[in-house]
């Protein structure tokens, strides 16, 4: 069979590669071209795009590289109909790829979408272009099935990509990080603007926790010199880069923004607390954009609050040690988290790894809609 798959960041070259994988391990036929990543062409893919050349983030940003955007639509548009794929598979990065399901569904190619838009955050319209773009839509999310369900869309629940990736990190012997059994993680985001509102409040509250280690989740793209101005005052805190994996597997507990870093956290087992503050007009306009009860990633799919939330004003140094020193210390807090952790786990692994159950349902698709075929 002949595969395009399309993975516009850095997350999705990773979910991509160990979905291209198992495809190969399933169809020893299967001929894959993509635009990713150095993971998805070492996983065995002709690669096609690096997905460098397509981070653009922010409204401004996007405009003014209007034009190189548009170039690449067209491009990633005539590369597809000369390859003409069996199947096109789209991962996450809905801004591209929603606009090429649309095109692809014109050309009669076969569209699957793997790790769905989060339209249950907001633009929730857009469900009607995927209702009648995407041919079979695989979601990451359990409530994700329910929400597409209230669209009477037929989704399909593969699981967690993360679950397979912290679980194979686990199984390595790799930690080079020389870290004591008192370190306390802090995850505070990867763009200047956003570390500047949270990470100065956790580093507050390093200094009433003497005997532990703080150590900061630098972001690979921000200078050394924006970090050390901010962590100077504070003896008992550093830093690492590209060793979140590492950091997470040794911390005792974490300090996390909202985002991804939050399920991770959740998945090493680590007790959390979600520090989250914005611009406060942005916050508001979020507000009231966005229709979810929680912003952390761990209590939306558990659906209760699993670990304490701290946003805006509730985002002070008193109130993240108060939390902080429950998690150290509250033997029964500590136990129901690692309760409702394993529950979430068994929860993100249903039915086996999200990249395998994706390759079955595409492989399986793929075979039932060419057999339907008349001759």
């Amino acid at each position: 069979m002949r595969y395009y798959i399309i993975a516009g960041e850095a997350s999705g070259d990773l979910h991509g590669s160990n979905l291209i994988k198992e495809l190969h391990r399933l169809d020893n036929a299967a001929n894959i071209h993509c635009w990713g990543g150095d993971k998805m062409q070492a996983a065995g893919a002709t690669l096609v795009k690096h997905y460098s050349e397509l981070a653009f983030m922010g409204f401004v940003e996007v405009l003014k590289n209007l034009r190189t955007i548009l170039k690449n639509i067209s491009f990633c548009k005539e590369d597809i109909a000369a390859y003409k794929p069996d199947v096109l598979v789209l991962v996450d990065y809905p801004g591209f790829n929603l606009r090429i399901a649309a095109w692809a569904k014109q050309q009669g190619i076969k569209v699957v979408y793997y790790i769905s838009p989060q339209a249950w955050a907001w633009k929730e319209n857009r469900v009607k272009g995927i209702k009648q773009n995407v041919d079979k839509m695989l979601v990451i999310l359990p409530f994700e099935k329910a929400f597409y369900k209230k669209w009477n869309y037929e989704v399909e629940y593969v699981g967690h990509p993360l679950v397979e990736v912290i679980d194979n990190f686990q199984q390595s012997t790799i930690n080079s990080l020389p870290l004591t059994t008192n370190t306390i993680a802090l995850l505070p985001g990867s763009r200047k603007q956003e570390i500047l509102k949270k990470l100065p409040v956790m580093l507050e509250v390093a200094q009433y926790f003497p005997d532990y280690n703080f150590v900061v989740a630098k972001a690979p793209g921000v200078d050394e010199n924006f970090y050390n101005e901010l962590l100077a005052p504070y003896k008992n805190v550093s830093w690492v880069v590209n060793k979140t994996y590492e950091l997470l597997s040794k911390a005792k507990a974490a300090l996390v923004t909202s985002g991804t870093a939050t399920l991770e956290t959740a998945l090493f087992g680590v007790p959390e607390v979600i520090c989250y503050k914005g611009n406060g007009i942005s916050y508001q306009i979020a507000k009231r954009l966005i229709k979810i009860k929680y912003i952390c990633l761990v209590n939306l799919i558990m659906d209760k609050e699993v670990v304490k939330e701290l946003i805006q004003d509730d985002l002070t140094t008193e109130n993240v040690k108060r939390e902080l020193q429950l998690l150290l210390t509250d033997t029964e807090k500590k136990q129901q988290l690692q309760k409702d952790y394993a529950d979430l786990k068994a929860l993100l692994s249903q039915g086996g790894h999200a990249s395998s159950n994706a390759a079955k349902s595409i492989y399986s698709f793929l075979t039932v809609s060419s057999a339907s075929v008349p001759k």
